[in-house]
């Protein structure tokens, strides 16, 4: 496992593709993907949404909406804004971001392998938002944002890597927020043959980041199975969700920080004496960016405080309730600020890890906040940890480095 498969991918036309290439569109406001999709016709958003340059499709009826996109897609193929790729390769990818460079495979991956658990996830998904995402896949045919799959690192794979990575890139550019992109095909049929056995024989797989994309690619090709239950054979394009796979030394996590509204019912001058029953805590002159485990810093009341957890509140053996973010939620947000559930509460904000503290502190005194709470990344390690025990992290553990941009290779499954 798992079994991968080359394809051949559409991709941005050379003199246009830092214009074709766009990041997802809940990175962006309405008002910002509509400013965007108006000022760029080859922006990969009109393939995602075309009611950004279209708004009397607002309201109307959903399969509008899908006929729109189909007739953008024509007109990129059509005009050569996207091109297909002649021959089934398989794709080395690079990303270089400031001082970081990570490299993996993108290639597609059988929907089996997700359904019958032999890649291995840590998160739990909503399923309204793995419907949305089904049935754009199942109406468009384009899947165009990878899921990152991280394994344990691989002799063979590495040596297929660094052999297409010292000649010249296939596709190479710089996207505007100056990170560089750039692609290599193997076609080669012995390289081909060498990297699917080789991903064959991986023991374990596990999500690093698209839950929800790997959730929603297999719903909607289970649907289509059932369409198909005459002739399905179980190679068709809607079998297959595209995939980028990391071993555990590229793929960077980062940390997810908490801001909090206000206090509830909870009495403010009270707030360090509960939490000193079970934290040892201790006021710090700097602000706090953890550096180790089991070290959470909080701003409050001008005040930065380091809060250690006591051993006897957590499991130490259990991968899910030794986290910081499970300590986090069940010793602090829960009982204290009666802060049940992360996913809902209106009063929880995420800041992913490349915010700096000084903007978290910035939030607190100008009044939009009361609380914040940084932390230690969670580790590679600990995720497969908790996917390997069948456990879900709490909501937002993790911010997972690359994000991917949609439309670099994009699988057209039509």
């Amino acid at each position: 496992m798992p079994t991968i498969k080359p394809f051949c991918a559409l991709k941005p036309a050379v003199y246009l593709q830092s214009a074709v290439v766009t990041r997802p569109l809940e990175d962006y406001s309405i008002n910002e993907a509509r400013l965007i999709a108006s000022e760029n016709s080859y922006t990969f958003l009109h393939l995602i949404d075309p009611e950004l340059d279209n708004p009397y499709l607002r309201g109307t009826r959903q399969e509008l909406v899908y006929k729109k996109i189909s007739e953008n897609l024509e007109g990129f193929l059509e005009h050569q804004f996207l091109v297909k790729q002649d021959k089934p390769a398989l794709y080395i990818y690079r990303v270089k971001n400031k001082e970081l460079e990570q490299t993996g495979i993108w290639t597609l991956t059988h929907i089996k392998d997700y359904l019958e658990g032999r890649i291995k996830k840590h998160e739990s998904t909503v399923e309204r938002r793995e419907s949305l995402l089904a049935d754009y896949l199942q109406q468009t045919g384009l899947d165009a944002n990878p899921v990152l799959i991280t394994y344990h690192p691989d002799q063979i794979i590495d040596s297929v890597t660094d052999k297409y990575t010292k000649l010249k890139p296939d596709l190479d550019f710089t996207y505007g927020d100056g990170s560089i992109h750039q692609v290599w095909a193997v076609c080669d049929n012995q390289d081909l043959k060498d990297l699917v056995a080789a991903f064959d024989h991986i023991p374990g797989v596990y999500i690093a980041d698209g839950h929800h994309r790997a959730a929603s690619m297999a719903k909607m090709g289970l649907q289509k199975q059932a369409l198909n239950k005459e002739h399905h054979t179980g190679t068709e394009g809607y079998n297959y969700f595209t995939t980028v796979y990391m071993n555990t030394r590229e793929v960077k996590i980062l940390e997810f920080n908490r801001l909090i509204r206000d206090l509830g019912d909870l009495n403010p001058e009270s707030l360090i004496g509960i939490l000193k029953q079970s934290f040892l805590v201790q006021e710090s002159l700097d602000a706090v960016k953890p550096g180790q485990l089991h070290k959470i810093g909080m701003y409050f009341n001008e005040k930065w405080y380091v809060l250690e957890p006591k051993q006897e509140i957590y499991d130490q053996n259990d991968p899910v309730k030794s986290l910081d973010v499970s300590i986090l939620q069940d010793f602090i947000l829960a009982p204290i600020l009666h802060i049940m559930d992360s996913r809902t509460d209106a009063r929880i904000a995420f800041v992913g890890g490349r915010t700096p503290i000084s903007e978290l502190q910035l939030k607190v005194d100008n009044g939009h906040y009361v609380l914040a709470f940084t932390l230690f990344p969670v580790s590679i390690d600990q995720v497969i940890a908790v996917a390997d025990d069948n456990g879900v992290m709490p909501p937002k553990s993790t911010w997972v480095e690359p994000k991917f941009l949609v439309g670099l290779l994009t699988n057209y499954f039509n």
